[in-house]
């Protein structure tokens, strides 16, 4: 039994890892192999009443990561809905390549440790075009995005899946994962930055024609959700601390405090005005496949 368990694990991760080479959706790959796992363990195991103890077991700690990285990422998309991201962006404005490496790298470094670092990095990579023209200065900035978003989301219990699974278990502390991390993954983004920027000393920023005019809709409340938005995000290790209840608790208690703020900003707009700034329509956006495809394409077209 352990030979196929080992062996069948080991193929859906890999199936998992290369999604876009075999071209089959990484959940489809989980869920069968999941099935499976569980099945041959089922019929080797031989006793039902065990069996139903530990997959119910296994059942409330999947779902609390599930509930919790679900809430997460539906206030991002709520923030990101009403442009709220444009409360940073807005600010990073240099005239020096080695200044904008400073300002994007701190900029990602603090987002990822807030938010995750794979949404920090799709976030911030899409804003590119918008700062610079060269195809080869944003393939820089791309690359040191990578390397702040991972460095801020390794010393924060929200900042990376990994840790987040880790924290809701109660395998580490949030207190004592800053403590040892933070000053750490300041060197990881500090040393990259500094070698970067001696080698573009002197260089200026090459931004693009504002011909197109940027989203500035629901520039009041893009900010409100933004503020509000992070504040649940940073809030929720205290919640857990002083309440002891789960952390997916504390995510789905503010994302109920997010629909109340947004209901009460749009119940005097129709319908069709309202519709792409809810809550429904952030949880229909959180599967990010298909807008990172399309955020890829814009990143690397010259344009």
């Amino acid at each position: 039994m352990a030979i196929s368990l080992i062996t069948i694990f080991v193929l859906a991760y890999a199936a998992i890892a290369f999604e876009h080479v075999i071209k089959i959706n990484k959940s489809a790959s989980a869920l069968i192999g999941a099935g499976l796992l569980w099945t041959i363990y089922a019929i080797a195991l031989g006793n039902p009443i065990l069996l139903n103890e530990q997959l119910s077991a296994s059942l409330v700690s999947t779902a609390q990561i599930v509930f919790f990285l679900m809430g997460a990422m539906t206030i991002v998309e709520v923030v990101d809905g009403h442009n709220g991201f444009e409360v940073i962006t807005s600010k990073i404005k240099t005239k020096k390549m080695s200044d904008l490496l400073f300002l994007i790298g701190g900029a990602s470094f603090i987002l990822s440790s807030i938010l995750d670092n794979l949404t920090t990095s799709i976030i911030m990579v899409s804003l590119l075009p918008k700062i610079l023209i060269r195809r080869e200065d944003r393939l820089l900035l791309s690359a040191l995005i990578i390397i702040a978003a991972n460095a801020g989301g390794a010393w924060s219990p929200i900042g990376d899946v990994t840790t987040t699974m880790l924290w809701i278990n109660g395998h580490i502390t949030s207190l004592e994962m800053i403590k040892w991390l933070f000053l750490a993954s300041v060197v990881s983004l500090l040393v990259p930055v500094l070698i970067a920027s001696v080698g573009l000393r002197g260089q200026i920023v090459l931004a693009p024609e504002t011909g197109e005019a940027t989203k500035h809709h629901y520039k009041y409340e893009g900010g409100v959700m933004f503020f509000l938005g992070l504040g649940i995000l940073i809030t929720v290790p205290i919640f857990k601390s002083a309440t002891q209840l789960p952390p997916f608790m504390g995510i789905l208690f503010g994302l109920g405090l997010l629909w109340l703020i947004g209901d009460l900003f749009y119940h005097y707009k129709n319908d069709r005005e309202q519709q792409p700034l809810t809550l429904i329509d952030a949880l229909s956006r959180i599967d990010l496949g298909a807008d990172i495809d399309s955020r890829k394409r814009l990143f690397m077209s010259d344009g």
